[in-house]
């Protein structure tokens, strides 16, 4: 069975004609990736829009959600989640507050920290917006079976480790 071509076999096909002195192999898998990755982010972005949050607002609900109950996290641990600079984050949080998403409270260990909690709108609208994006996501993989999920989740990880070390 012949596999249709797409914009990367064009992409490819013309570099070798023009630089057939290059290895443009890598092209076949990484431009592939990266064309994926800016559908995915639109994708994204739409779902997100339905529930009125912007990407890193999403990021930082969901590392709240994910935290499990009382859904709370230090805003050091968020940065971690988050990987985002302290004064990033404190603007984040800040705004997040402001919007009635999240809360601040002395941390009981510590006087001088906080803890960041998701409040009860926080909490149903970073749900909302998860289910919407999973439910965006099986659609999004549709075109492939389990097995073949399972397989390219395993060569993504593959690749993927060494920058998350």
């Amino acid at each position: 069975m012949t596999q249709a071509q797409d914009e990367v076999d064009r992409l490819v096909a013309a570099w070798r004609a023009e630089r057939p002195d290059l290895d443009v192999e890598p092209l076949q898998v990484l431009s592939r990736i990266s064309r994926l990755a800016k559908h995915l982010d639109r994708a994204r972005r739409a779902v997100f829009a339905e529930h009125d949050l912007e990407p890193w607002e999403f990021d930082v609900l969901t590392a709240l959600r994910r935290a499990g109950p009382p859904y709370e996290l230090s805003p050091g641990a968020l940065l971690r989640a988050t990987l985002v600079t302290s004064g990033t984050m404190t603007n984040r949080i800040d705004r997040l507050a402001q919007a009635g998403l999240v809360q601040r409270r002395p941390a009981p260990e510590d006087r001088r920290g906080v803890l960041v909690s998701l409040t009860d709108a926080g909490r149903a609208r970073v749900d909302a917006a998860f289910t919407d994006l999973l439910e965006r996501e099986h659609t999004l993989l549709s075109s492939l079976d389990l097995d073949e999920r399972h397989a390219l989740a395993g060569l993504l990880r593959t690749m993927l480790a060494p920058f998350d070390t």
